[in-house]
């Protein structure tokens, strides 16, 4: 039997997590899994320890809040692991959690994996010491990260994106509105707040407010959303209610992909979503807001012009970013209404995601077992 330590805080690294068990299963006849994760990892036969909610929080003053609740939770896990030893510990992002309980699990001789890099091409690039002494391999989601770990020495594979291995090349629009029963001869534009419930709170008021200014201008515009779970939809429908309410919006439950895919136009938070769309080669205006302590931390140590992943990868801004101040109705409405009225810049847009997008295919959760079970093999990860 394989014994398994995963902890991961959020919707997108459950994915990553049920994903890499799956892979892994058809290698390994018998795997004993526990940690955090969420309903997807639940549904591989995983031992939840803790709720993967009381991970979801984001951002310095955010983490600041409920410091004593997260400590607690990592202190018992590290109990439970040092006790109950897995052959090998994986964290699936969440990096400031994930990090100190690797670095705590490897000192004591359990074999800790870190899946999806820490931003430190970024900001905070002084992680990677700490990176360095807490884990016995990094597993890169993008090609650039291999280069910086390389000069010191940590122990990485570049393994691709899984999202690019399962979304398809060639997006079906017309398949995915007849599933979603959305009208095939509207322009669809999906408002995406994102998966945790403070992201929403912030962000989907502009969002709606931005879509009810558009449809004031152009009549043939329907809108469509996705959300995580129930907790989500209610937040959002509720914000649509006091701030938009004759603003109709489709909302669909755990079906990003999909709704994706159906759009000819994305509103969305900056994350995981922004790499969703452009493997689905939509075009996209990126939204975010941090509360302002914490924007203003991460303005002052972040080392790159860039927040969303298609402008970091193309190292220019092919997307714009609606970011903090400029995270207003008004500015995503005007952001909008460009890309309505400027076909020729769309398929700028859609032929540069195009050239990205086949460079991130590269059997991602085949790679990534394979790296995991070398190094519970002792043998040498080779790149």
């Amino acid at each position: 039997m394989l014994r398994i330590g995963i902890v991961t805080g959020e919707p997108s690294g459950d994915m990553l997590g049920a994903e890499l068990i799956s892979e892994l299963n058809k290698r390994v006849k018998n795997l004993s899994i526990e940690g955090i994760g969420g309903e997807k990892l639940a549904k591989k036969n995983m031992s939840i320890l803790f709720p993967m909610e009381k991970l979801s929080v984001m951002g310095f003053t955010e983490v600041l809040g409920r410091y004593f609740e997260l400590k607690k939770i990592r202190e018992e896990l590290i109990k439970h692991f040092l006790k109950n030893p897995p052959d090998i510990f994986i964290g699936i992002d969440a990096p400031d959690f994930n990090l100190f309980l690797e670095r705590k699990l490897h000192k004591a001789g359990i074999k800790t994996v870190h899946y999806v890099s820490p931003s430190i091409w970024a900001w905070r690039g002084s992680r990677i010491k700490k990176i360095k002494e807490s884990v016995d391999l990094i597993l890169n989601l993008f090609p650039f990260e291999t280069a910086i770990y390389d000069k010191f020495n940590v122990p990485n594979k570049y393994v691709g994106h899984p999202l690019a291995d399962k979304l398809s090349e060639e997006p079906n629009i017309n398949l995915a509105r007849t599933e979603l029963n959305i009208p095939h001869n509207k322009k669809v534009i999906a408002l995406l707040p994102g998966s945790r419930l403070s992201e929403i709170k912030r962000i989907g008021t502009p969002l709606l407010k931005a879509a009810l200014i558009a449809e004031s201008s152009h009549n043939d515009l329907f809108f469509v959303s996705a959300l995580a779970n129930e907790k989500c939809l209610k937040i959002f429908e509720e914000l649509r209610k006091r701030n938009s309410p004759n603003l109709a919006v489709k909302m669909y439950l755990d079906n990003t992909h999909r709704v994706i895919e159906s759009a000819d136009i994305i509103l969305l938070v900056s994350g995981t979503v922004s790499l969703e769309a452009m493997l689905l080669k939509k075009p996209m205006i990126v939204t975010y807001k941090l509360s302002w302590p914490t924007y203003f931390i991460v303005k002052l140590l972040a080392k790159i012009p860039y927040a969303s992943l298609p402008n970091i990868l193309a190292g220019e801004n092919i997307v714009p970013e609606c970011l903090q101040f400029k995270c207003k109705a008004n500015i995503l409405a005007s952001e909008l209404d460009k890309l309505l009225n400027s076909e020729k810049n769309i398929k700028k847009t859609i032929s540069q995601f195009t050239k990205m997008s086949i460079e991130l295919r590269k059997k991602a959760n085949y790679q990534a077992a394979n790296a995991i079970l070398k190094l519970v093999e002792n043998d040498k990860v080779t790149k």
